[in-house]
């Protein structure tokens, strides 16, 4: 009977932890391949006849839309996710990200209905950060609340995956479709086919409200609750968490900016650069992405593993400080136009970045009690993305543009140092009780 029993927890675990890596990879999917297409299409198809490095900031700062409303989607989506659940709240989140970018899929250009087209192009990219900024805290506490407390890392692991599969699949559909339809083709409709397909998500959203459970810790709460109704329920999850855990919060922000910094300028900004500076070809770029991401997605389980045995802060650091230090190589290799050594220049930064972000849905969980779980990871994760992810490839332009790539380099290094005091200053977690106030 108890082996029964372990055998269907374990079962069940593997579908959740599964579940969330599809629903976290589509979401993903989804805000990566704005991303790409921000560098490489939307330019000429939203901004009409102005300089080309004009043209691409203002993309870029569509781009950044999205980063801005991560913060209000988590704000929106913490209160309900620690009112009434994390699936339903996963669930509202999954279905906002699916009809957005299904929409942008449709959206007419510049050429069709003038200047119309940015502005609506960067509602839709807001409400694709709403979205986000609710989805993440869903997915995260869904697998980190079931799992075994010798495996929340692990099992946290699949969450955080879905960014590095999200940067797989937008790349792959990009790559795909333009192998598939000419040029003119792609430029004009084509690239509208991998946001259309973004509809899945609305499946995947039927399949977690029919399939799946609230986890335990949540549902220990709303017992609670019930017998103390008048005392509890009325609180806002996002102020108590704010009033409880505010240098927790600002501490969460500060360690996710090396991974923001970093992530958005190997993936988005490097599709510009290695075009421009290095004249590899798109495809290539694109694939370059895609190998460095396939790597880091496979050893940040390694080692999101080795933070549970032996703790988040210290393959967090180690992470932390690699990135700085490979900062300065990243662009003399890209420099050289040679294809490996510019796969190995993104791989290793993915690498390294994947040591902070395997271990940070477990990080994060642990940092907050259940009540105001949901609110105060979210708030430290989105207030962490906005001021390190928002503005990254735009940032990163502006100092390629006016100063040289070099100092790049050093915004990269500059995000990791302080990614690295943050973590110092938090406490280790990897053995703490979930179901404990504290």
């Amino acid at each position: 009977m108890n082996q029964a029993t372990s055998n269907n927890q374990s079962d069940n675990m593997r579908k959740v932890a599964l579940t969330a890596l599809a629903g976290t990879s589509i979401e993903w999917y989804d805000f990566f391949l704005y991303g790409a297409a921000a560098a490489l299409i939307f330019p000429t198809a939203f901004f009409g006849e102005i300089p080309p490095t004009t043209a691409l900031i203002l993309s870029l700062l569509t781009f950044a839309a999205g980063f801005i409303a991560r913060p209000i989607g988590g704000i929106i989506f913490g209160h309900f996710g620690d009112k009434i659940g994390r699936k339903k709240t996963l669930i509202s989140a999954l279905l906002l990200m699916g009809i957005s970018s299904t929409l942008i899929g449709l959206l007419p250009t510049y050429a069709m209905i003038g200047v119309a087209a940015p502005i609506l192009l960067t509602l839709l990219r807001f409400a694709q950060g709403i979205a986000i900024g609710g989805q993440w805290g869903g997915a995260m506490l869904l697998v980190t609340e079931s799992a075994p407390s010798n495996k929340r890392g692990y099992y946290g692991a699949f969450a955080q995956a879905g960014a590095f599969v999200g940067v797989i699949l937008a790349n792959l559909a990009l790559i795909i479709t333009s192998a598939l339809v000419s040029e003119e083709f792609f430029n004009t409709w084509g690239w509208r086919i991998p946001f259309l397909a973004s509809a899945v998500l609305i499946l995947i959203s039927m399949y977690i409200q029919l399939n799946l459970e609230d986890t335990k810790a949540f549902k220990e709460l709303a017992s609670k609750r019930q017998q103390q109704e008048e005392q509890v329920i009325q609180k806002s999850p996002i102020i108590e968490a704010v009033k409880k855990y505010p240098k927790r919060i600002a501490l969460a922000a500060g360690t996710f900016l090396s991974v923001q910094v970093t992530f958005y300028i190997l993936i988005a900004f490097m599709l510009t650069y290695g075009v421009n500076s290095a004249n590899m070809t798109r495809d290539e770029m694109l694939s370059a992405v895609l190998i460095g991401s396939g790597i880091a997605v496979l050893l940040q389980f390694v080692f999101a593993s080795y933070s549970d045995r032996h703790g988040r802060k210290g393959i967090f650091m180690l992470g932390a400080i690699l990135s700085g230090l490979w900062a300065f190589a990243i662009f003399p290799l890209v420099d050289t136009g040679n294809y490996w050594l510019i796969l190995i220049a993104i791989s290793m930064g993915l690498i390294f970045l994947g040591m902070m972000y395997g271990p940070q849905a477990a990080f994060f969980t642990e940092l907050f009690s259940t009540e105001v779980r949901y609110s105060g990871a979210t708030l430290g994760y989105q207030f962490g993305a906005i001021l390190g992810g928002a503005f990254a490839p735009t940032i990163a332009v502006i100092l390629w543009k006016d100063f040289g790539i070099f100092w790049v380099s050093v915004y990269i290094a500059f995000a990791a140092l302080l990614t690295l005091l943050s973590v110092m200053a938090l406490t280790e977690t990897y053995k703490s009780d979930l179901n404990k106030s504290d």
